[in-house]
């Protein structure tokens, strides 16, 4: 993936996308061409170096039974939104702006180890449930936290026969946060306020997250030279003395 400098993440923030992202696509190369499917994945950090991403799919799903060749991927995503000239402010200062996209997003390759156990699939399915329902929560007006022990055990063991595990051990990582960090720092608040505006408050606190840094810096250094300026000013009107008249 092309990641310039300023786009790439830190380990911290790909620790926190592969922890709390929702959907992801699986993508195989196999014998009889590229197999995809979109699927959540809870992240197992401790599975050898880098980790594992952990999941299930249907067991009429031809995916799993296909041998993977060389590396699967699993491209997971963070909040993604379109970001209009409008919000800029550069846009009224000389007009010469384009629209864009933002996204947060990780490509995350490993080798594909299918688990058809019942045990080792109801362990994922209670991590999947645990974390999904926990995010759920965090809205206000939400109806109790649902359990897998809140279904019947027989019905719970059926559904358990008709999916198959999968494990993605990590080799590599590739992530991007494209979240207006190549902006000047004066269209920042626009562009929150914009995207505030719309609803998409994920991708408005991404953009303030990952430019407020700079953003501190740049009103640090306003109000610097505000300080120099009314300072000179004082120096001026001190050097200028009382009237003087013939």
């Amino acid at each position: 993936m092309y990641i310039p400098a300023h786009f790439a993440m830190d380990d911290a923030a790909v620790r926190d996308l592969l922890a709390r992202h929702g959907g992801a696509d699986l993508i195989t190369l196999t014998a009889d061409g590229l197999l995809a499917t979109m699927l959540p994945f809870a992240y197992e950090p401790s599975a050898g170096e880098l980790g594992a991403l952990l999941g299930h799919v249907a067991r009429n799903n031809d995916q799993w039974r296909q041998p993977a060749q060389g590396e699967s991927l699993a491209i997971v995503r963070g909040p993604d939104a379109y970001v209009s000239p409008s919000w800029y402010a550069a846009t009224a200062e000389h007009g010469r702006v384009v629209p864009t996209w933002n996204y947060v997003t990780a490509q995350v390759y490993g080798r594909l180890v299918v688990h058809d156990d019942p045990a080792w699939v109801e362990d994922v399915v209670r991590r999947l449930t645990a974390k999904h329902e926990a995010a759920r929560l965090e809205s206000p007006g939400q109806a109790p936290a649902w359990s897998v022990d809140d279904a019947p055990r027989k019905f719970i063991e059926g559904q358990l026969r008709a999916i198959v595990g999968l494990e993605l051990r990590i080799t590599r990582i590739e992530a991007k946060a494209k979240l207006s960090q190549n902006r000047p720092v004066g269209d920042v608040a626009g562009i929150v306020a914009g995207l505030t505006a719309r609803g998409q408050d994920r991708s408005a606190a991404a953009v303030a997250s990952a430019n407020e840094a700079r953003v501190s810096a740049a009103q640090v250094s306003e109000a610097q030279v505000s300080e120099v300026r009314v300072g000179d000013a004082q120096v001026s009107e001190a050097g200028a003395g009382p009237g003087v008249t013939a």
